[in-house]
């Protein structure tokens, strides 16, 4: 390939060598954790505080400690970054002007109204609108405003809406807010006939509901850990002391939500583990009634249940790794009264399936890209959409109404923006409604990508996505950033960012590895890649990492890694295992500390997630996670340069985590490079809140990726 024409105008790294300040140290304190026999020292346990003393008005002592620590190293990240202060700020004018400020996002109908978003010039948030359909269920010229959220997120330096529901008499609407970024959501209502708000209010909620008639609405609350384990039930007028308790999920590894289904019949319930799940339901004409159970819980057998045509339909595990889809009469949900629709393959993973009134869409994935295919009921008949891109993600989008012949579905490749499409399940034919606008002199053809398969070393095959710029030079020379995540079974989809877009013109390859842990190529590869085969996680990353060194995808110097809450338990791990691999590595609200946070069974997600890593109250579970838990296995060794950013409310991933293994990494640091942590003192797991405000965060990151690069 031809050169990209950016030359590299400076040394890599010039500037982060120039005369380091010295970073702030921590001070150290005994706390000894004693496990199984084994006595580890937790010298920086004091940085913990509870969310009260976060969000006190009035802080004490050891919070203006523990804050001013987080200043301080805010300071000397600041000092660090002044030679991209200015590049940061072109890159996020440069982000900003691709995306068109004012727009409208594609128009859906349910329940006889017509419902969408405009974003208007300038604003963080959208506004949402709705109008009563034509006579012939056609679109009106004007919808209405009946949420503002710009007007909402006033005074705050966080927002977030969490829902909105909609009552089946179109009159009232409830919705939920945060304005901390601690997932708790304050639950409001409002009479959309008058737009006046309805005294009712209720407090630490999970942010959805559903409405069984338009007085009575059920919620799901939050405990201290802040785990979803009661379901209420609120009618309107009432004040929420007085609302009743309809079911309340008593083990700590299952949390519980409710909805109402998608035929507009049941308001059902659902609760889950990691490996397990049980759902709940209520005939929406009976609010007052007793919910009654699916199918009672069972180990390692998940199963989600919808509502159609007098039938439930059932997708499970049950005797189908990849999972099958089962129906039977609402009158008996026993097992042994399933029937199959579907049946499972081994080589292809059933993730969803929507149903309509004559035609079924399943979502599946096959050697790891979604596929969606259709089955018309009435003949049997099916057929697949089809995609071209060798690195795509195609998703079923927005589709309320059951009595319908038409799909909406998303589609978008690394070199695609995204699209919203509508098929006409009868004829076969595509339409586009509307595709994403980048704003400027973007060409898609400008840009290719590629899909590749790396050999780890026990012999699987790894695949990995990845986007250029046509030009980049794949010879040895070009820097290339590596992304993972690798837990939970969620899948890394290889969709188009606008905001990448200025790594890649910089000459950037850009690689998605699709590594075990993951759910990309079927229910193996994620238990593959978790408990006692944690290791396989790391071990790809690195064989990836290998993969595209030696077949001249990067420069070896220039060779970056990123990943968010547990991919920064992935780059952190990798980084103990071969830290002269990366020139630099960015860990985005990294859970780090393994050990000590599943050992507290008082941070919020622990409890539910001994699926995922182990019960380390088990010696077998302790050791193995001990084997690879970032803070606990730094070492003396030269580590790469390192960005680490969290947020102080941050509900997900505590942000003690990332600042103790900051100091910890300092001390063992044999190497010159710097280790930055950047504290967002208002913000939670997910960043700041806003359109804009979250491409501020995108700019640091990538400007300092491109100073360590050397292209300043």
């Amino acid at each position: 390939m031809k050169t990209h024409g950016r030359s590299v105008r400076n040394a890599p790294n010039a500037h982060m060598h120039a005369q380091l300040p010295t970073p702030p140290k921590a001070e150290k304190v005994d706390h000894q954790v004693v496990v199984h026999g084994d006595d580890r020292n937790d010298e920086y346990f004091w940085m913990r505080l509870s969310e009260d003393q976060r969000s006190a008005k009035v802080p004490d002592a050891h919070t203006l400690r523990v804050v001013d620590h987080l200043k301080k190293e805010n300071a000397y990240a600041d000092v660090l970054l002044a030679p991209v202060k200015q590049l940061r700020e072109d890159l996020f004018l440069e982000m900003k002007g691709r995306i068109k400020e004012e727009d409208l996002s594609v128009p859906y109908r349910e329940n006889g109204y017509w419902y969408n978003d405009r974003v208007e010039q300038g604003k963080e948030y959208a506004v949402h609108m709705r109008a009563k359909a034509n006579a012939d269920g056609s679109k009106p010229e004007v919808l209405v405003d009946f949420i503002n959220e710009n007007t909402m997120a006033e005074g705050h330096d966080y927002f977030d809406l969490g829902d909105f529901e909609i009552s089946p008499d179109n009159n009232l609407c409830a919705y939920s807010v945060d304005t901390v970024s601690r997932r708790q959501y304050v639950l409001r209502f409002r009479d959309l006939r008058t737009g006046a708000e309805l005294p009712d209010v209720i407090t630490n909620t999970s942010g959805g509901g559903a409405w069984a008639d338009n007085k009575t609405f059920f919620y799901s609350r939050k405990n201290k850990t802040l785990r979803d384990y009661k379901i209420l039930r609120h009618t309107l007028g009432t004040d929420e002391s007085e609302d009743v308790e309809v079911f309340h999920e008593k083990d700590s590894a299952f949390s519980c939500d409710v909805y109402r289904d998608r035929s507009d019949a049941f308001v059902m319930i659902t609760t889950g583990s990691t490996l397990s799940t049980e759902e709940w339901y209520l005939p929406v004409s009976e609010p007052h009634g007793r919910f009654t159970v699916f199918l009672p819980r069972e180990k390692e057998h998940e199963y989600s249940v919808q509502h159609a045509a007098g039938e439930f339909f059932v997708l499970t595990n049950w005797n189908a790794e990849n999972f099958r889809l089962m129906k039977c009469s609402a009158k008996n949900t026993a097992k042994e009264a399933w029937s199959e629709v579907l049946p499972h393959r081994a080589d292809v993973l059933l993730e969803d399936v929507d149903l309509f009134i004559d035609h079924m869409v399943f979502s599946e994935r096959e050697k790891g890209l979604t596929h969606l295919r259709v089955r018309k009921l009435s003949t049997g008949e099916e057929h697949p959409i089809t995609f071209n891109d060798p690195a795509y993600v195609a998703y079923t989008g927005t589709n309320p109404e059951y009595n319908s012949n038409k799909l909406r579905y998303g589609y978008t490749s690394l070199t695609t923006p995204s699209g919203v499409y509508e098929h006409d399940l009868n004829t076969k034919t595509n339409t586009l409604l509307k595709q994403q606008e980048v704003v400027g002199a973007f060409n898609a053809a400008d840009y290719g990508s590629e899909r590749v398969w790396a050999t780890a070393r026990d012999g699987q095959r790894v695949p990995m996505s990845i986007v250029y710029k046509k030009g980049t030079r794949i010879d040895g020379t070009s820097p290339l950033l590596l992304y993972g995540y690798g837990s939970y079974g969620i899948s890394m989809e290889p969709t188009f960012s606008s905001a990448r877009l200025s790594l890649l013109d910089r000459g950037f390859v850009f690689v998605l590895a699709h590594i075990r842990g993951g759910e990309e190529l079927g229910r193996a590869w994620y238990d593959n890649g978790k408990m006692e085969h944690k290791q396989n996680t790391f071990s790809d990353f690195i064989d990836c990492a290998e993969f595209l060194l030696k077949n001249n995808y990067c420069d070896p110097k220039r060779l970056f890694c990123m990943g968010g809450s547990a991919g920064g338990l992935l780059v952190g791990a990798v980084a103990n295992m071969r830290p002269e691999l990366w020139n630099a590595i960015v860990a985005e609200v990294p859970f780090v500390d393994v050990v000590n946070t599943m050992l507290d069974e008082s941070i919020p997600l622990t409890t539910g997630e001994f699926d995922e890593w182990g019960d380390p109250k088990e010696k077998i579970a302790y050791e193995r996670m001990l084997s690879y838990s970032p803070y606990d296995n730094v070492k003396d060794a030269k580590y790469p340069a390192m960005l680490v950013i969290t947020g102080l409310h941050d509900s997900q991933v505590q942000y003690w985590e990332p600042a103790k293994w900051v100091q910890r990494l300092r001390e063992h640091q044999q190497g010159e490079e710097p280790i930055i942590l950047k504290t967002n003192m208002e913000a939670g797991h997910g960043g700041a809140s806003g359109r804009f405000e979250r491409l501020k965060e995108v700019a640091l990151i990538y400007a300092f990726l491109v100073e360590r690069a050397g292209l300043l």
